[in-house]
């Protein structure tokens, strides 16, 4: 297989993933939304693609407007990945390693995809956390509960990007934390930034001197929470489900 038909192929499968995702999410709008965040570009960048006014996609993704059909999700989608390719195409390259990531990471301890974002002062009351730095706050697309000693001893820069999921927008919750100083360095070798960092199983005097100006340097917002793993886990996915009905 030459360069190019590679490079298609990693397009058409994203695309496909892409679409699906919207196509089937109970909100769609709230979808296509993520997936712009993603990509980081604006509703009229996709505007100007499409030949379409601005307010056309806000309406698509606040739900002011029907949601679209599968053609014009095609479309939207579509325009996502040529402006990327026009910027590079560093986003669609970056996806390249999630599409191949085995499901089964043993770092992995739990991970999840929301539809519907969950905002970083709500993740802190559910799990009883406490914000050692406040960074830059987005909304949270889901989380990813990692094993820190098996990822850090385990994984490459490049593979450790296959813990991220769908959206770099999401919590990274590391267990088996000392300091978080190893978290937050592997996080500064990589070209992906998270909505959040928690260390699972410290508190904020914990916090070594280190982690905490990586995380000032990077802007990530930097959570500890000595809540049971577990109760995490089962609060976070029935915050998801239970907003998903609203």
């Amino acid at each position: 297989m030459t360069s190019n038909d590679s490079s298609e192929n990693l397009r058409n499968r994203l695309a496909e993933k892409m679409a699906g995702d919207i196509t089937l999410s109970e909100k769609p709008g709230e979808s296509l939304k993520k997936w712009r965040s993603n990509f980081e570009i604006s509703q009229t960048d996709i505007a100007n693609y499409l030949k379409v006014s601005p307010s056309v996609i806000s309406d698509y993704e606040s739900g002011r407007r029907k949601s679209p059909g599968t053609m014009i999700v095609r479309k939207i989608v579509e325009s996502l990945l040529e402006i990327d390719i026009e910027r590079g195409g560093k986003k669609i390259h970056t996806y390249e390693s999630m599409l191949n990531a085995e499901s089964s990471s043993k770092s992995i301890y739990s991970t999840y995809e929301y539809t519907l974002p969950i905002q970083l002062a709500k993740l802190v009351n559910l799990i009883e956390g406490e914000i050692v730095y406040k960074g830059v706050e987005k909304p949270l697309y889901g989380f990813s509960v990692i094993d820190s000693q098996r990822a850090i001893l385990e994984l490459s820069s490049h593979e450790f990007q296959k813990l991220y999921g769908w959206s770099t927008d999401r919590a990274m919750i590391f267990t088996k934390v000392t300091t978080g100083k190893s978290p937050m360095v592997a996080i500064r070798v990589t070209n992906l930034k998270p909505g959040a960092v928690v260390l699972h199983g410290l508190r904020k005097e914990d916090i070594g001197s280190v982690a905490v100006k990586m995380a000032e340097v990077d802007r990530v917002p930097l959570v500890v929470t000595t809540m049971d793993l577990d109760q995490i886990v089962q609060l976070l996915k029935k915050y998801s489900q239970y907003y998903a009905r609203e």
